[in-house]
């Protein structure tokens, strides 16, 4: 059964023009972005858009599909009119949903890194509607009339937007862009180290929207209607509106309509008189989303959420049942004698104990004072033991999707979390309260506003200080199926022994839980590598370099870490986001070498995350340039306590079976900051009869020097991404290669590959390959053959 129509989006038509050729595109908005400040003054906002109309030369089509656009523009600041970054953002027109826009631009597929264990970012957009995607400038832009969308949704987008510009005018910008994520899932103002901080304490679920920010809304409203004397019905009633109404302003899927669905039924069950079952809750609410959109049970947002709320009711709510809860009921009414025979023995002799306790109290304090003293410390020990009990499972059973979602070990995030949680809630009643008196008046929100505050900046200061802990930046390969098993078979053993009465089952299977976190963050899986070859796998990062080495013997060298250059403003980091992932899904948790070539963007962008990640015992340079960026990155070595190493043409070594040779730089050479690309490290890695030549970025003249050097290889990564500048005749003649690879960035500005280099190869009768067209490419030299396999085989 399904409820959800298919999307009338049609791919096919806009995909016939997605060739990168001058369109004029006729849309509108159907989904707004943040207007943002980038560096130096460019501004960028980014919207999905219906097309209407795609015209280029005299001809013009009607196609209806979606795309993803970039709006990009520059704000000039005067020194007369100094304007901050708000007032300069307000300053430029935000575009809004349902209006119709005319615009030149190019347009192209999606692209997906094309690796192994590469997120399917082409599929991600195309769950979104998203097709195609372009770019064009602020300023070409032509307004056209009408409006085009949904009523209802223009009224949501109008009051999401409204909500954004209340926090900016009430938060400062560091503490409206948290507040904008915490309150209604706007995280575009908040920059990837805050980002990174949340999820290394595993503190990552306050920033989105979850279910307990649904839950702290519900309570409070529930609470304050009872209050003023709203009957049971009508205060249920509006607590389901409200957050039904709160789900569809934040519109971030699974994990806010998971925890609506289920306050709805519960409630339902409560005016019922029903017993109220939490494990049939979860299952109607997951049965509910699924029928919606079936597709969502593979999506980690699903997964998460409704792992979070079953290893709650599963393990820790059958526990706690037996432990606190009992408790906590001989806590009520303590001075009712009658309501003792309604409890166990052992509750009874416990209320027995408070009051003679609270009696001899009573002579040196007042009346009642003890009495309500002792109970308040009580109750607040008992939430404290619940809520440690419930983080400490949470933290063993989230072990596996952590590591196969994030390649993350959160060691430290139920200290994270005792201090954030607690924290959290308080933000969100003090923020709501300030926001509801800001619609009245400014000052009377402020003092809701400043409690806000500090509540934030308590909660903040902790996570980035333990997110810039060592420890808490512990990461893991992706977990093999038997450990995904066996992960899966520990939470439902402890969920199903959870429920025994024998005490002894009961702790087996928490055992055996925190067993398979144990193994899970611990114990690495056993790298995919074959034995007894040479592998050398050229890691598509786009327009950038990456090569992966590993030896007959299992020893691993990563030379280069791809990267972006700062001028195209990605918010992508090669190294974390492209790089690592492909590691992490071959199982390698440490790698022995890592080599830079030579200080350029897209072959040192990454290599920071790669340290951090990795750890690798040894970093290799060619020159030690005064490059600010190598510099950078040199100290970030030794905070790792990585050493670095120089070396030149001559330098010969022994790396697990296999024979390297350095064949550039000189030994003489230093830095040319104006031509790092005469400063790249040039290897030749040999086993057996078989051998690879790696050039970097060499040109010309490095190449003249390395032809004299006995090059002769069978495999050739062309240097410079295949740049007219290299490969030249001499060079391809002295090293007669039988294959080659170009690592390449599709529709890269530059050009690359030159055809020139294409007919220079082809004509020496080279196999080719291009990680644009091919993705990954690996080799194997055996010692006497070498075999190839593109990512499409892997």
């Amino acid at each position: 059964m399904q409820v959800r129509a298919p999307s009338n989006q049609d791919g096919t038509g806009i995909l016939a023009f997605a060739d990168g050729r001058e369109l004029i595109v006729t849309a509108h908005v159907v989904k707004e972005g943040v207007l943002q400040e980038k560096k130096w003054g460019d501004l960028q906002q980014r919207l999905d858009l219906g097309t209407e109309l795609l015209q280029t030369g005299s001809e013009t089509v009607t196609v209806h599909s979606g795309l993803r656009v970039s709006l990009y523009g520059h704000e000039a600041k005067t020194e007369e009119n100094n304007e901050s970054e708000e007032s300069s953002l307000r300053s430029i027109h935000w575009f809004r949903y349902g209006e119709r826009l005319r615009f030149p631009a190019r347009i192209y597929p999606p692209r997906n890194f094309r690796n192994p264990g590469a997120f399917d970012y082409a599929g991600y957009l195309a769950d979104n509607g998203i097709v195609a995607i372009g770019s064009t400038k602020l300023d070409s832009v032509e307004f056209l009339p009408g409006f085009a969308g949904s009523r209802a949704e223009l009224w949501r987008t109008r009051l999401r937007r409204g909500l954004i510009e209340r926090i900016h005018i009430l938060w400062k910008p560091d503490e409206s862009a948290l507040l904008d994520a915490m309150l209604i899932g706007e995280n575009s103002f908040l920059g990837r180290d805050i980002l990174t901080d949340f999820q290394r304490t595993g503190t990552y679920h306050v920033l989105v929207i979850s279910g307990l920010k649904v839950a702290v809304l519900a309570l409070v409203t529930f609470w304050l209607l009872r209050r003023m004397q709203v009957s049971d019905l009508v205060a249920s009633a509006i607590t389901i509106l409200l957050t039904i109404a709160y789900a569809l302003l934040t519109d971030v899927g699974a994990p806010v309509w998971r925890a609506t669905l289920m306050l709805a039924l519960y409630l339902g069950a409560r005016l019922l008189y029903r017993r109220k079952s939490i494990l049939n809750t979860i299952g109607a609410a997951a049965l509910a989303l699924l029928i919606v959109d079936p597709s969502a049970l593979l999506g980690a947002s699903f997964q998460l959420s409704f792992l979070c709320v079953l290893i709650i009711a599963g393990i820790s709510a059958p526990f706690l049942e037996r432990t606190t809860q009992p408790v906590s009921r001989a806590l009520r009414s303590l001075d009712s004698i009658g309501y003792d025979a309604a409890l166990p023995p052992s509750m009874a002799q416990f209320r027995l104990d408070l009051r003679m306790v609270a009696g001899r109290l009573q002579r040196f304090f007042g009346k009642r004072s003890p009495l309500i003293v002792l109970l308040g410390a009580l109750r607040l020990l008992l939430v404290a033991c619940e809520f440690l009990v419930i983080s400490t499972v949470l933290q063993a059973g989230f072990a596996l999707p952590m590591a196969y979602y994030f390649h993350r070990a959160t060691l430290v995030s139920l200290l994270a979390n005792v201090m954030a949680v607690p924290l959290t809630e308080i933000i969100m009643i003090a923020a709501i309260a300030a926001i509801t008196a800001s619609y009245v008046s400014l000052p009377l929100a402020k003092l809701p506003a400043l409690i806000a505050t500090v509540a934030l900046h308590a909660m903040s200061g902790p996570v980035r200080w333990l997110g810039a802990l060592r420890i808490a930046d512990t990461r893991v390969p992706t977990p093999q199926l038997g450990v995904v098993l066996l992960g899966s078979s520990a939470i439902i053993l402890a969920m199903v022994l959870s429920r025994r009465r024998r005490w002894f089952l009961v702790a087996a299977g928490w055992v055996a839980l925190a067993l398979s976190a144990f193994w899970i963050c611990a114990v690495p899986p056993h790298p995919q590598m074959r034995q007894g070859v040479l592998e050398l796998t050229a890691i598509d990062v786009g327009q950038g370099d990456s090569i992966l080495l590993v030896s007959p013997q299992g020893r691993t060298l990563l030379v280069d870490a791809g990267g972006i250059p700062p001028w195209m403003h990605s918010e992508l980091d090669i190294g974390e986001d492209v790089v690592s992932p492909y590691l992490w899904s071959r199982g390698f948790h440490q790698l022995d070498i890592v080599a830079l070539t030579h200080a350029h963007a897209d072959h040192m962008g990454g290599m920071a995350a790669v340290l951090a990640n990795f750890h690798p015992r040894e970093l290799w340079l060619g020159v030690d340039s005064p490059s600010p960026e190598l510099q950078s990155l040199l100290r970030e070595a030794r905070a790792l306590k990585i050493p670095f190493v120089l070396h030149r043409a001559g330098d010969n070594l022994e790396i697990g079976g296999a024979r390297l040779a350095v064949l550039a730089p000189p030994r003489d050479a230093e830095a040319h900051p104006s031509r790092p690309n005469d400063e790249s490290l040039v290897i030749k890695i040999s086993y057996g009869a078989t051998s690879a030549l790696l050039e970097g970025d060499a040109e010309k003249k490095t190449e003249k020097q390395v032809v004299e050097e006995n090059p002769k290889a069978d495999l050739l990564k062309v240097a410079h991404h295949g740049s007219s500048t290299s490969t030249i005749p001499e060079l391809l003649a002295a090293v007669h290669p039988r294959f080659a690879v170009i690592s390449v960035g599709t529709r890269n500005v530059y050009g690359h590959p030159r055809q020139e280099v294409l007919d220079r190869l082809a004509a020496a009768h080279v196999l080719t390959y291009r990680t644009d067209m091919d993705g990954a490419v690996t080799f194997y030299l055996d010692g006497k053959t070498v075999s190839s396999q593109p990512a499409a085989l892997h």
